[in-house]
């Protein structure tokens, strides 16, 4: 989907807003010119405006009264404060999207007047490097436009897929807190390639590197992990070996519990901010 003509507008400059500037204007599904950003900080926007071209302001209420496309991205302990401020200058006319975490679309929409479309999106800070995943759910008011709006958006900055509201805590605990996972997991096998005798640097630049490239070839191939796993296991070799003392170290129950208890987390946020 383009996104043509219409005005996009950020309340709040972080790490995420400037992520998604960066991956729209690159992409060129958005000009420059059709961004405006709020935010407090003055350094931070006058960065913004350097380097992006962007309009900004410190008023909430301009950035609402400027944009037909407003992205919430807020820490979720401001959301309510914001709202409670900003909330009444949104129309149904306008796309609301948030990126706070744990804020649901029945919370946004108490602040709010009329039906006006709400989507919630669960982003990862791979999105910092284009290689972001999001998952994007939609609101009692929100549309298919506005869905395919945020597919869009997000899809420039790496990686995005629908899911329905109840599954968005189960987002957070796999993508959303999965970067961790993964940064974990790249510092085990350094480790081990250090107490094996490789120099730390060499160590986890393969470590890091084997992890992309597998990742690529899941995503690119299209095969699943366990037949891509059976490609570079031979029988009585070297990977068997490492995958027996994996599975006996019991690594994936582990990495189940950790998205169990991540999404419960999740939830439990969650439900204080219907």
């Amino acid at each position: 989907m383009e996104l043509g003509e219409k005005r996009l507008g950020f309340i709040g400059g972080g790490a995420m807003a400037e992520a998604l500037i960066t991956g729209l204007t690159r992409a060129e599904l958005i000009l420059a010119r059709q961004i405006t950003v709020s935010d407090l900080n003055e350094q931070r926007r006058n960065y913004l405006a350097e380097k992006f071209a962007v309009g900004v302001t410190t008023a909430n209420n301009a950035v609402v009264a400027d944009a037909d496309i407003i992205i919430l991205a807020l820490k979720p302990f401001v959301m309510g404060d914001v709202l409670e401020q900003a909330g009444a200058y949104f129309t149904p006319e306008h796309t609301v999207i948030s990126i706070a975490a744990g804020i649901t679309t029945t919370y946004i929409e108490k602040f709010l007047t009329g039906q006006v479309p709400v989507v919630r999106v669960m982003p990862n800070t791979p999105a910092l490097l284009g290689a972001g995943a999001a998952a994007v759910c939609c609101g009692q008011w929100a549309t298919d436009l506005h869905r395919e709006l945020a597919l869009t958006i997000f899809g420039a900055v790496g990686r995005a897929v629908s899911v329905p509201e109840k599954l968005m805590d189960a987002v957070t605990g796999l993508s959303g807190s999965g970067p961790a996972y993964m940064y974990i997991i790249a510092e085990a096998l350094a480790d081990a390639g250090v107490r094996m005798g490789l120099p730390r640097d060499v160590a986890l630049t393969l470590a890091s590197q084997t992890m992309l490239g597998s990742a690529r070839m899941i995503l690119e191939t299209g095969c699943h992990p366990g037949v891509l796993k059976d490609m570079v296991t031979t029988p009585g070799g070297t990977t068997i070996e490492g995958l027996y003392a994996l599975e006996e170290g019991g690594i994936r129950a582990a990495l189940y519990r950790a998205v169990e208890v991540a999404c419960r987390r999740s939830g439990r946020q969650s439900g204080n901010n219907k």
